[in-house]
């Protein structure tokens, strides 16, 4: 799990590939840009200012979510519940040795990691933060049933890679841990995910791309429990799926995840979704891409 190499993206921040998963934590364009532009700005963190919110991180990882998060707060100064649930300890070790990316926040995140290190927790008077180490599955359990999330990231390995957080039996229980108007937001722009988190209730949105990157028609996806039509606007950085993504939903790259014991093995959940496209009658996804002249290479799952 803890076998890790440093990279180096385009933006001049720094992230890890993961031997295990082998998969990046982050786009090779930049790790620093891809947590503003997928993470902390769809959270819209002035609703929050002078105020306090709940947020859940699942897949902590270097923590650059929740970094950002803590960053933008101080400057508005917010009060923040934060619980985190990460399995691996290394790429928090790798950040807090990492002098460019503790450049890139106020001190003061620097000091909330060190005492997350030492021990899961910190406090003060403007925030409460708490990792939960361990599978995520189980560790979710562990947090207040009284608690619901303001904001909710969900930043795993892709669905291909660790689909143990995309089941629609993990996205359950995630998704009851949202308050009223509570934004799931997601690097993913997956189809199983997308459907998932349709059929479990929520209004699902996608993210806009960059101005300077149209290399992918969406940037990750946002979940709201109880969407009030009235409060988007144009100058929200999500949007309703286009026709092309609702069709995409239609494909048997939708069919879900499935986990029921929440402790099923990857080979397991994958095997068993490989087993349910085979035998669907839904449309290929091949014909979907071909459709809107999609390339595999030209969307993240």
């Amino acid at each position: 799990m803890s076998k890790l190499i440093e990279v180096l993206t385009k933006d001049g921040s720094y992230s890890l590939r993961s031997l295990f998963f082998q998969e990046n934590f982050h786009s090779l364009l930049g790790a620093f840009e891809e947590t503003k532009l997928k993470f902390t700005a769809p959270s819209d963190l002035q609703r929050f200012k002078g105020k306090s919110l709940n947020v859940l991180d699942i897949c902590f990882g270097l923590g650059y979510n929740s970094a950002s998060l803590l960053n933008e707060l101080i400057k508005q100064k917010s009060y923040l519940n934060l619980y985190a649930l990460e399995i691996d300890k290394k790429p928090l070790e790798y950040s807090l040795k990492n002098k460019s990316f503790l450049k890139l926040w106020a001190p003061k995140v620097k000091k909330i990691f060190e005492s997350l290190y030492r021990k899961d927790y910190f406090e003060d008077h403007f925030f409460k933060c708490s990792l939960l180490w361990g599978d995520a599955r189980e560790k979710i359990n562990f947090i207040p049933s009284s608690i619901k999330f303001d904001l909710i990231y969900l930043d795993g390995f892709s669905p291909q890679k660790c689909p143990q957080v995309w089941t629609i039996e993990f996205l359950s229980k995630v998704s009851e841990k949202l308050n009223s108007q509570g934004y799931l937001i997601t690097y993913s722009s997956s189809a199983a995910v997308r459907k998932t988190l349709r059929n479990l209730g929520l209004e699902i949105f996608t993210i806009k791309p960059s101005l300077n990157d149209r290399t992918f028609w969406s940037q990750g996806t946002v979940a709201i429990s109880k969407f009030d039509k009235n409060k988007l606007n144009t100058s929200f950085n999500f949007e309703k799926l286009s026709v092309m993504e609702e069709e995409h939903l239609l494909t048997k790259a939708s069919i879900p995840y499935k986990d029921h014991n929440l402790n099923s093995s990857k080979e397991d959940i994958i095997k068993k979704r490989l087993e349910e496209q085979l035998l669907s009658n839904l449309v290929s996804t091949k014909k979907w891409r071909e459709k809107w002249g999609m390339t595999k290479s030209a969307f993240r799952s």
